[in-house]
């Protein structure tokens, strides 16, 4: 009988970890990120990030469940006082954050020694082929840089790419273990949250060539302060990599520039290697006037957003350092497919969609707005405004109220954290507050979107945030 009691017990903390385990994936397995969400009663219970059983999290969850089912064994084995014995199964259930916390710490060491298995692995596999390496780094367009640099150079070379946003070093590693073959070039795109993870990536792939996109406030609640952003970004300078090309459209990108010694190239800023003049757009994508190492070319793209002709320009630099000829890039531009996510334009026989999911950040935010403003028809954004900025957020998020209130008909506020700060940019504006929407989970937005989208609707979906922010 006692095994059974033990069992059930077992059962309902189990049932009871999934929020907490949930959250502590989403907050990517780091102890203080999981205690300031359990502290600050930020939880995932919602279902749009289901756990992720990855080998990581089942050798994580073995050593949980043990060392929570030893607790209840000294527990039912040792106590024999019946309401000493509930008073600790509930106190067990209360403090599950700390046996989480216990559990993480026990199974960190085993989690290094992996990690440093396979870094070395992938590390080994990289330096043996004879291969150019790319590594690409910024706050903002990594991966819509990564995605056009590789579209343009597959017109001369064999490219492989992280995927999707695979830029840490276990998404590094699964890249070049599981899908490197006889490709001639490796882009890899380069994340960071704290200042030395950049130097670890750059470390791990000895790039030689490299490319540093915008720069901004994007994780100023972890890094602190614009100038340690800066300085992570800059470990791809401090590594191997010989030439860098600077996307030019931010001052702290410029101070990289110049802060840099070895061979490099300068973009988007007048009479710079690479810019863009001219530029228009309209609802079917964009044109500019290309000017390539002082030749003029004009240029027509399905991309959408001053944002993602810079993204063009910075890989068409890049190409062009690497040998491609002036004609090759300029087919490559045309044939560009817009980025799934990325101001994706959808259309459909009810209303047109501006996916703008994954771009989490002010200066993408913006663009997107301008985006909207080409389309006729009622406009409807849905967002739940920005996080990880820090000091700088509230601002942030009424300023998106302010630029909202100047182009849509209905807002739609998917986050609590930030609905006061967007409500009252927008209500700043002059913004009707009846066409103002709260919407706190994906089936009270479909709802309203049900009673406003009518035929010639658009509707722009601004970033998309984890189930603990909302």
């Amino acid at each position: 009988m006692i095994y059974f009691y033990m069992c059930l017990c077992e059962l309902v903390f189990i049932c009871w970890s999934y929020m907490f385990v949930k959250t502590y994936q989403l907050c990517t397995y780091k102890p203080n990120e999981f205690l300031n969400c359990v502290l600050s009663l930020n939880f995932s219970f919602g279902d749009k990030n289901r756990l992720n059983f990855t080998k990581r999290l089942l050798r994580f969850l073995l050593i949980y469940l043990l060392v929570s089912f030893a607790l209840f064994f000294i527990i039912f084995y040792f106590i024999k006082n019946f309401w000493l014995i509930l008073f600790d199964i509930v106190l067990i259930l209360l403090f599950e954050p700390i046996i989480l916390i216990v559990s993480h710490y026990i199974d960190y060491p085993i989690e290094t020694l992996i990690k440093i298995f396979y870094i070395k692995k992938a590390s080994g596999k990289l330096r043996k082929k004879k291969i150019i390496k790319i590594g690409i780094t910024g706050s903002y367009g990594k991966t819509s840089t990564k995605n056009i640099l590789k579209s343009i150079l597959e017109g001369k070379y064999n490219v492989l790419a992280t995927p999707k946003n695979y830029n840490t070093e276990m998404g590094l590693c699964k890249t070049i273990l599981e899908m490197l073959g006889d490709q001639e070039i490796f882009i890899a795109e380069m994340g960071a949250r704290h200042k030395g993870d950049i130097k670890i990536l750059a470390d791990m792939v000895q790039p030689q060539y490299g490319v540093i996109t915008t720069i901004g406030s994007q994780h100023l609640e972890t890094f602190k302060t614009l100038k340690n952003i800066e300085d992570t970004k800059y470990e791809l300078c401090e590594n191997e990599t010989r030439t860098i090309v600077f996307n030019g459209d931010s001052p702290s990108t410029l101070r990289l520039y110049e802060r840099f010694q070895g061979e490099k190239y300068l973009c988007n800023v007048e009479n710079s290697f690479a810019y863009a003049k001219n530029e228009k757009m309209n609802k079917e994508g964009c044109s500019f006037d290309l000017v390539l190492n002082k030749k003029t070319y004009h240029v027509c793209t399905k991309l959408f957003g001053k944002i993602n002709i810079n993204n063009i320009v910075t890989s068409t630099a890049l190409a062009k350092v690497l040998g491609m000829e002036d004609e090759d890039i300029l087919s490559a531009i045309e044939k560009l497919e817009p980025i799934k996510h990325r101001l994706e334009v959808i259309e459909n026989e009810n209303c047109t969609i501006i996916d703008d999911a994954y771009n989490s950040n002010v200066v993408g935010a913006k663009e997107a707005l301008e985006v909207l403003k080409c389309f006729d028809g009622e406009k409807i954004v849905v967002t739940p405004g920005f996080v990880e900025l820090g000091s700088e957020q509230s601002k942030a998020n009424f300023d998106l109220g302010c630029q909202i209130a100047d182009v849509a008909n209905h807002i739609i506020i998917m986050n609590d954290i930030n609905k006061n700060e967007i409500l009252s940019g927008a209500i700043s504006h002059s913004f009707p507050r009846e066409n103002i929407h709260f919407a706190d989970c994906r089936r009270k937005q479909k709802e309203f979107l049900q009673l406003f989208v009518k035929k010639g609707s658009v509707v722009l979906f601004e970033n998309d945030l984890p189930d603990n922010y909302q």
